[in-house]
């Protein structure tokens, strides 16, 4: 049982983003008093929360190998939990990421104010790394390929171009990057299978 207790929980925060990694130990606890719901998928791509007493219940009709054993009931190790409260996360400065530049974005190309996929997406330095442009949020927007290829190595004026926007940090927090040195389990790949997106901008991006 010390075993299971010991196994780790995605914890989510309740914008369904994955903030923190606990013990089932502690996620047993915050689920029991109420601070979090366990995320369960009864279908693949499909997600419900659950309290304690429901999960309790579930644990019962569909008993699980990987169960504590109470003095009175069984309850399955979960495997993702979600918070209930926000007073618990650290305050964060907003991470330069190519999934965070698309969010303040909104995926929308900063010329012609389309959006787009982010597959059709790219990021364009406003003022060119050659011309002495920097790599940060003052100077990176979303540009679609079109747009993209029109601006080339100018700076928007030269190319007879402008931003729809100019673009600044944001200040909210979207997103906590986990660092795992692990294999973790499938049913945690739908919340952390984000890396690219959520890579810290150590060089510049293409």
């Amino acid at each position: 049982m010390s075993a299971l207790l010991g196994q780790p929980v995605l914890v989510l925060n309740r914008l369904w983003q994955a903030v923190n990694i606990c013990s089932t130990r502690r996620a047993l606890t915050l689920l029991f008093q109420g601070h979090a719901q366990v995320v369960f998928s009864p279908e693949e791509g499909a997600f419900e929360t659950l309290n304690f007493n429901e999960w309790r219940d579930l644990s019962q009709k569909e008993p699980h190998p990987e169960s504590i054993h109470t003095v009175s009931f069984k309850i399955r190790v979960p495997r993702v939990i979600m918070l209930l409260v926000f007073d618990r996360f650290p305050k964060k400065e907003v991470r330069f990421t190519r999934h965070n530049i698309f969010e303040r974005d909104k995926n929308t190309c900063q010329y012609c104010g389309k959006t787009f996929d982010r597959s059709e997406l790219n990021l364009d330095h406003v003022i060119p790394r050659d011309r002495g442009g920097p790599t940060n949020w003052e100077n990176i927007v979303c540009s679609c390929i079109t747009c993209n290829s029109k601006k080339g190595n100018r700076i928007p004026k030269a190319a007879g171009m402008r931003l729809i926007r100019k673009p600044k940090r944001p200040k909210w927090r979207p997103f906590v990057q986990i660092k795992l040195g692990f294999a973790y389990p499938d049913s945690w790949k739908h919340f952390i299978d984000l890396a690219y997106w959520n890579v810290e901008l150590g060089k510049d991006p293409d």
